[in-house]
């Protein structure tokens, strides 16, 4: 397991001009992606760093929300956004599913860390 969550986040073609955001695009973004990480953390307990990253590639904006557990490999999970979720804002459900996700992976790089011994690790 590398420890990468991949997610069910679209990918989007398109180049950085068709992906122009505006302001309150980007603070949407922001926020959007700001969500995932207070979701991420909440099914966590302390010990996990979870943080993230916003950029600009040269397909567009991309996030990256990424946890690094007290014990084993960090975990990531990555996506870009195409231009209907941008404007629509990111979707609760998948937010959602992307936080539980890295959660998940996060506690599984601890118990595999521990060996054939783990203690609970998440709620």
């Amino acid at each position: 397991m590398n420890g990468n969550y991949a997610g069910g986040y679209g990918i989007t073609g398109g180049t950085p001009e068709e992906i122009e955001l505006s302001p309150d695009e980007k603070r949407g973004l922001r926020r959007a992606v700001s969500g995932i990480v207070s979701r991420t953390e909440s099914y966590l307990p302390d010990g996990y760093v979870v943080g993230s990253e916003l950029t600009y590639g040269s397909d567009g904006p991309e996030a990256t929300v990424a946890v690094r557990p007290p014990a084993g490999h960090p975990v990531s999970a990555g996506f870009q956004p195409d231009a209907e979720d941008i404007e629509a804002g990111l979707d609760d459900a998948d937010r959602d599913e992307v936080a539980k996700g890295l959660a998940a992976s996060a506690a599984a790089q601890v118990m595999f860390a521990m060996g054939d011994d783990p203690v609970p690790v998440a709620r």
